[in-house]
């Protein structure tokens, strides 16, 4: 993928960076008037890559919508990536030093409002650093609430302590945070929760639903423009 220029204080500079850090970077498409775009920097799941189909899908949508986004790779993926096979998630300190070198580099370059968050694992380990680095916002899509199958056991404490003004988007049946275990919860009142019919943890809905996974997606990508 190309680097397109635009968002940053020193545009040459932030092209050079992001190719040599191996990023990836979408453009805010030129639909604001004044001032620098916000810029959204995307940290995947415990899964899949930065260029996996869902996360340049979201990005994509996004740049359309306004946005600059910048995604990275957490060291474990990075490594995958060279070495090939599966590779578990680097503990969470790794991921979360990870966090702040990122964000760090790319505040030096880029104006305007930054706003960090996520994937599932990668917004998760997002907002357990926001407060810490003063982000303008945080947006998490399928935010993993609890391990899977382990609804008793939430990973809630800093969420109600938050004080980022902060998007979650998640479906309604989200095997890691559903609607129905996730309201009960006591989450700080900078919190917004904006929940997709039917979706899973992809956002994707069942088709009795009436809606389609394009247009959840899309749903998603409208509300995070307007929130951040």
């Amino acid at each position: 993928m190309g680097v397109a220029r635009g968002g940053g204080i020193d545009g040459d500079q932030w092209v050079q960076c992001v190719q040599d850090r191996g990023w990836l970077w979408n453009a805010a498409a030129d639909v604001h008037k004044t001032g620098e775009p916000t810029t959204l920097i995307m940290a995947h799941g415990a899964g899949a890559p930065m260029d996996s189909d869902w996360m340049t899908g979201m990005a994509e949508r996004l740049a359309a919508r306004g946005l600059n986004v910048l995604r990275f790779e957490f060291p474990y993926m990075a490594q995958r990536r060279l070495e090939g096979g599966k590779r578990p998630p680097n503990q969470q300190a790794k991921l979360l030093e990870c966090w702040r070198e990122v964000y760090a580099e790319v505040r030096r370059h880029v104006a305007g409002r930054v706003a960090i968050g996520g994937k599932s694992m990668g917004g998760r380990m997002a907002s357990l650093v926001a407060d810490e680095l003063g982000v303008d916002a945080l947006v998490c899509l399928g935010y993993p609430f609890y391990a899977s199958g382990k609804p008793e056991k939430p990973r809630v404490a800093h969420l109600a302590e938050l004080h980022t003004p902060t998007l979650i988007i998640q479906g309604e049946r989200d095997a890691l945070g559903n609607r129905q275990a996730v309201e009960a919860y006591t989450l700080a009142p900078s919190i917004e929760l904006f929940w997709l019919v039917a979706g899973d943890h992809d956002l994707k809905p069942l088709k009795a639903s009436g809606f389609t996974h394009v247009q959840h997606r899309d749903a998603a990508a409208d509300h995070i423009a307007r929130f951040v």
